[in-house]
Formats: C-alpha cells, structure tokens, sequence
C-alpha cells in the first residue's frame, strides 16, 4: 500500500515475511538520461541502506534494514510505529520539549562524532516510539569529517524547526544545541560557531537581494 509519494522515492506499507515493512523505492527521473538514472538510483540505494545500518551501530536508533533489493532500487527496513516529533511537539509541555530535545541532540551528537552527515534532519524525519527517538530518511545522508558540513547539518535543522514550529522553534532548537555541546564536548562549540557564521552569510545575502 502506497503511504507517501515523494520527489525521489515512494514509500509503501507492506507484509513481508512474517513482517510488517516500509519498502523504500526510489523512483526513475524522465528527464534523466536512462543510463544516469538508473546509476544514480542504485548509488543512493545502496549508500542509505549502508548508512541507516551505520547510524544504528553507532548508537543512533533507526529503522532495521531487512533486504536491499538494487535491481529494484528498494530497501525493506523496519516499520516503526510511533509518532513524528513534527506532529505533537507544538502541544507538548516544557518537560517533554526538553526530553525530545535531548534525545535528537544525542542522536546528532553521535551521528557526527563518526563524521555522518545527515543532510535532511527536520521533525519529520524523527519518530518517537517507546521512549526512543528514531532518526529516519537517510537518502541524503554522506560521510564528512568537515566542520562546514557538519555546521550546515545544524543550520538546516535550524530553519526547518523555526519554520515548522514558529511558536517554540528558537526556544526548542537552543535546547536542542545545549544538549549537542554536552554530548559532543570534543568539537561541538566549534561546529555550532561555524552554524552560526552560515547563519549570518545568509542574512547578508540576503539584505544584498533587497
């Protein structure tokens, strides 16, 4: 059953072996060149299947990667039942902010101390279930040792948060960087100061516009 229809892939409900899945399939570009599609496709296949199962050795919860179906540019992982953090955290109280808000700080905190970007961290990528926060979408996800690319990860975290969640969204997001300074205690400073110098950039740039 078709459950989400995006610009790269389509996400579909189905009973797999005794299980209940999420298949991943990335879907073809017409205005790509067959050949090109079909790499690219198959690239980014196997590159999310490799860092979701990354990311949870490393301590991150995320979806059990069950098969990796490349002649079919799908991935069979987990179904986690839980709800996205995008879709309660405005009605929540200060105390489970403060909770949520921990748990993505770890979950980043670890993410980047193995130099893993995860390129699309938004509250629709985070699945609360049983006390676990689950990160989710990797199919943009990279490995990096730049600070640059690990600041910009925070500032695109940033701006989805403030734009999402207008009413809390500074107030979740310092508490969410509070809590990556303490679990990431090695270079998180650096990296949250670098987050800061995009964010100016892109105010000068932006005035330049006007």
């Amino acid at each position: 059953m078709l459950i989400h229809k995006g610009a790269e892939a389509n996400l579909y409900l189905e009973y797999w072996f005794g299980k209940t899945v999420i298949r991943k399939e990335r879907i073809a570009k017409p205005y790509r060149i067959p050949q090109l599609d079909k790499h690219l496709r198959y690239s980014r296949t196997k590159n999310e299947s490799k860092l979701l199962s990354v990311a949870r050795n490393v301590g991150v919860p995320t979806p059990l990667v069950y098969f990796v179906d490349l002649d079919n540019f799908s991935i069979y992982i987990e179904y986690i039942e839980g709800q996205k953090v995008r879709d309660f955290i405005d009605s929540s109280d200060m105390k489970t902010i403060e909770l949520i808000a921990e748990k993505i700080a770890q979950n980043i905190a670890k993410l980047h101390a193995n130099n893993i970007i995860h390129s699309d961290l938004t509250t629709s990528n985070m699945i609360f279930y049983k006390d676990t926060l689950y990160f989710i979408d990797f199919g943009l996800s990279y490995f990096s040792t730049d600070i640059e690319d690990k600041a910009v990860d925070l500032h695109m975290l940033r701006r989805a948060i403030e734009s999402t969640h207008i009413l809390i969204g500074n107030t979740f997001y310092q508490k969410i960087i509070s809590y990556y300074i303490k679990y990431y205690p090695e270079k998180a400073r650096a990296i949250v100061s670098r987050t800061e110098e995009i964010a100016c950039r892109g105010r000068y740039i932006e005035r330049r516009k006007q």
